[in-house]
């Protein structure tokens, strides 16, 4: 898995910028990707880049978080397991967040991304 290509407050933005295009282009506006050559509407290319983003949060099987690199508290410790940690920024190689893991700022959006990824499911 590699980490963000873009800062959260770019991705964001960027993300706001793909669904409000699709809202008045609609499908008359299409986009491809690196991954997948087939175009795909703008919304469906805004939900990708979100949940990617959001990946970075979700615990995968065995409770680990991708953003706690690894740290086994906060995958399997009763009283840690639940707390996500929102860091400054993450090694783009690993995804383990770095820096303060108190962000409560641009990082933080991710859980109105997972807000919209839920609503859009």
């Amino acid at each position: 898995m590699a980490g963000p290509d873009l800062p959260f407050s770019t991705s964001f933005l960027l993300i706001e910028a793909l669904l409000r295009y699709d809202d008045y282009y609609g499908d008359t506006l299409l986009a491809t990707t690196a991954e997948n050559d087939s175009p795909i509407q703008l919304k469906e290319l805004a939900i990708q880049v979100a949940s990617r983003m959001a990946d970075l949060f979700r615990p995968d099987a065995n409770g680990a978080r991708p953003c706690h690199g690894g740290h086994r508290p906060y995958a399997e410790d009763p009283h840690w397991k639940d707390l996500v940690l929102f860091y400054e920024y993450f090694d783009p190689e690993t995804v383990r967040g770095c820096g303060a893991s108190h962000q409560t700022g641009w990082t933080s959006l991710v859980a109105t991304l997972l807000r919209k990824l839920h609503e859009d499911s």
